[in-house]
């Protein structure tokens, strides 16, 4: 084996329960430390020292506060932007980075801690953090959200994740009790393992009709209770090494953990841009370079995590590798976003944590997706505890072309997809849709009035003429 060959050789959670909390930075080197351990590897020798961003705490030097804390003087840095996609391009970086004999060890951390700033929030008091950056930064989007989705309040994922969801089931000629059903039977296996994981944020196992009737409604058709929770407090890091790296440090051959191949791609950045709102041009792409990478197939997974922040996600990935919902394989091994955990742009680097220790423990081989922004970008690696394959890079293996949108539109259009968006205390506030427009291409709108959401939550909108009136900005549709 080249002794550049780049293996996973620590690993480590932290989920804190109790609030307030610490801060990022102390969950940082918390988990840090515990790798570091893990991998029997002095923390003041790591060459690269890679962050997942951090929505919690915008410090002045990420990575610099970090390495000071453990001193060590990395010569490789960096610090990603907002996605859930990250963790693997760090993570994907860090491997390439190795075997390109750039460097021989790399720490890829990351941490939240929303759970504790909203204790701080709601007990009136200011967030007492280290090292704030000043002036602050401009928040890590790589693109902002379009003008036209801002203007129609169209930027939150339970709200863009929800149009997809309408989009498909309309497509499939599923109702919308059969849609909601099925969502419960294949989100309820989750919860029984996240039950069964640790580091699980919500550890109950729940029946599928307790996840979509036994909670109120945010952003219609989801339930609470089938949404990623965003307020955790939760760190995970990894460690990877060369090879020679880790025969110097006397880590076991069945400690290590192989990246096989990985494959990166985008579908279109704005949801109404799809050239099919409930389905991915992208994923079926991604998932075969990364699998060819690999050398190896769907079939030989052992075990899977796929990206789960919605239900919509899921069945996507699920419809374009052709994988059933309810195989025996399940489809997490940490018990997803909406239980295990969701923590920001963080989580793929507690499934990959939770892969790598799955495939110590039993052998064999693993497969875990990651998510960016409204079902945008992708990413698929394959994880071994046997060398070989090929790494692959960031490179997107596909990019999504898309249809135009207009802003500003008054007369006919038909329903694409829809969802309507409810408020803290449960109640419908508003509708938003992705309609077709006559001539091409797709608009947004907004339902305003009582009655038509109403109507809008009790029957199969997807495919109905509304009609649209504009004030040059925001459209607002009414049949």
């Amino acid at each position: 084996m080249d002794p550049r060959t780049p293996c996973l050789i620590g690993i480590a959670q932290r989920t804190i329960r109790e609030q307030p909390g610490p801060e990022p930075l102390d969950l940082w080197e918390g988990v840090a430390r515990a790798a570091a351990a893990d991998a029997r590897l002095p923390v003041e020798r790591l060459d690269s020292i890679q962050i997942v961003y951090t929505d919690s705490w915008q410090y002045d030097s990420p990575v610099g506060r970090l390495a000071e804390r453990l001193g060590a003087t990395p010569r490789h840095r960096a610090y990603s932007k907002v996605s859930g996609t990250a963790p693997q391009l760090l993570i994907g970086a860090a491997a390439a980075g190795i075997a390109a004999g750039e460097f021989d060890s790399a720490l890829v951390t990351g941490a939240e801690a929303l759970a504790t700033r909203r204790a701080y929030r709601l007990a009136g008091e200011h967030v007492p953090w280290s090292h704030p950056a000043d002036p602050k930064p401009p928040y890590g989007w790589e693109r902002p959200p379009h003008p036209a989705e801002l203007a129609h309040g169209l930027f939150l994922p339970v709200h863009t994740y929800a149009i997809m969801e309408t989009a498909r089931r309309a497509a499939l000629g599923i109702s919308i009790e059969e849609e909601m059903r099925d969502r419960g039977r294949m989100m309820a296996p989750m919860t029984e393992v996240a039950a069964a994981n640790p580091h699980a944020w919500r550890r109950t196992a729940r029946t599928a009709e307790e996840l979509v009737t036994g909670d109120r409604f945010v952003g219609w058709p989801y339930t609470r209770n089938t949404v990623a929770v965003l307020e955790v407090d939760q760190a995970a890091a990894v460690i990877l090494a060369s090879t020679r790296l880790a025969d110097r440090l006397g880590v076991p051959a069945e400690r290590r953990v192989y990246l096989r191949g990985w494959a990166y791609g985008e579908d279109t950045w704005e949801v109404a841009a799809r050239p099919a709102l409930g389905a991915s041009q992208a994923i079926p792409r991604v998932a075969e370079a990364a699998f060819g990478r690999a050398g190896l197939g769907l079939g030989d997974m052992d075990a899977i995590d796929l990206y789960s922040c919605f239900a919509i996600a899921l069945r996507q990935a699920c419809d374009a590798i052709g994988l059933d919902p309810l195989e025996r394989r399940g489809l997490t091994v940490t018990g997803g976003l909406p239980y295990a955990g969701g923590p920001a742009s963080d989580y793929v680097l507690h499934s990959t944590a939770t892969m790598a220790g799955l495939l110590r423990s039993q052998s064999g081989h693993g497969l875990v997706t990651g998510v960016g922004m409204h079902l945008t970008k992708h990413t698929y690696a394959v994880w071994s505890s046997e060398p070989g394959g090929r790494l692959g890079d960031a490179a997107p293996v596909f990019v999504a072309k898309g249809v135009p949108i207009v802003g500003s539109y008054e007369g006919p259009a038909v329903v694409a997809g829809y969802t309507v968006a409810h408020g803290r205390g449960g109640s419908a506030e508003k509708g938003i849709l992705v309609v077709d427009l006559p001539g091409g291409g797709r608009a947004h709108a907004v339902v305003e009035r009582s009655e038509l959401l109403a109507d809008a939550e009790c029957r199969e909108l997807v495919g109905e003429e509304v009609r649209l009136t504009s004030d040059g900005k925001v459209n607002v549709a009414t049949w």
